[in-house]
């Protein structure tokens, strides 16, 4: 081939790359203009904005501590499993004690298994003299910490000791809810042998799960008690209804009226 001629075709060859080149650059200048439209999007920051997940303990404290010092109005605890470790009740005194002296109302929420814990029954003691609210039931509907219905904590899904911070106003307003429902039907916090109501409760709890078929196990972890006092309050039940098997005991207490008015909706 004539050297002109494949110069000739060289040069065309350039050209369409040159072309090429130049819409790649173009299209590439589109996607990034996009790409900033739809980060800086209001609906898409405040969707991310709404909820952040944290896995670390230490993280999560650090963040309850300035949500807890920026609190003005209201703080709500629903905390679900029996007495609360030690080490971590003695961290709460002084956080607690020092919103309520800023006037900050406080409301929690234990299981009634939790009377018979004696750090958090001195916790207990120790903010309603400095004006919480502490109150129990039975069974709660899941642990959360809100804080002036602006922000919320609750449990990681996978990580202990992780936790989610809520900011979005209708899941708030939601957990608030349940909340408020749940202390409606919830007994004052008291010594254990001043509340027989909280025993009868206890024990009710009790005679609805087994009626439900559920094993000692899940009944103990549901009711945030040890396995071997559920298995005593069970023994008792069978005896009281004059019951052989778990069946029998569940069909004795619904044909008796004592499932009725127990805290399902909670």
């Amino acid at each position: 081939m004539h050297p002109h001629l494949a110069a000739a075709r060289m040069a065309g060859t350039e050209s369409q790359l040159r072309r090429r080149l130049f819409e790649l650059s173009a299209r590439r200048d589109s996607l990034d203009a996009l790409a900033s439209v739809h980060v800086t999007r209001p609906d898409e920051r405040e969707a991310a904005e709404a909820v952040e997940v944290i896995d670390r303990l230490s993280d999560v404290i650090t963040l309850i501590e300035q949500a807890s010092a920026e609190c003005e109005q209201e703080m709500i605890s629903c905390q679900p499993g029996g007495g609360r470790p030690t080490e971590e009740l003695e961290q709460a005194v002084a956080r607690d004690t020092a919103l309520l002296t800023r006037g900050v109302r406080m409301r929690t929420l234990y299981q009634h298994s939790a009377r018979r814990h004696a750090p958090t029954q001195a916790y207990a003691e120790r903010v309603s003299v400095a004006g919480a609210e502490v109150r129990t039931m039975t069974e709660l509907f899941g642990r959360v910490i809100v804080f002036d219905r602006r922000v919320a904590f609750v449990p990681h899904h996978q990580c202990r000791g992780g936790a989610a911070v809520v900011r979005s106003p209708a899941a708030i307003a939601f957990l608030v809810n349940a909340f408020d429902r749940a202390w409606d039907l919830a007994v004052p916090f008291g010594e254990p042998e001043h509340t027989p109501v909280a025993v009868d409760d206890l024990r009710q709890g009790i005679l609805r799960l087994l009626s439900k078929g559920l094993k000692d196990e899940v009944i103990a972890r549901r009711l945030g008690i040890s396995l071997r006092t559920c298995r005593k309050h069970i023994a008792d039940l069978f005896q009281e209804l004059g019951a052989d098997s778990r069946f029998q005991a569940g069909y004795l207490a619904a044909t008796r009226g004592l499932l009725g008015g127990l805290e399902d909706e909670a």
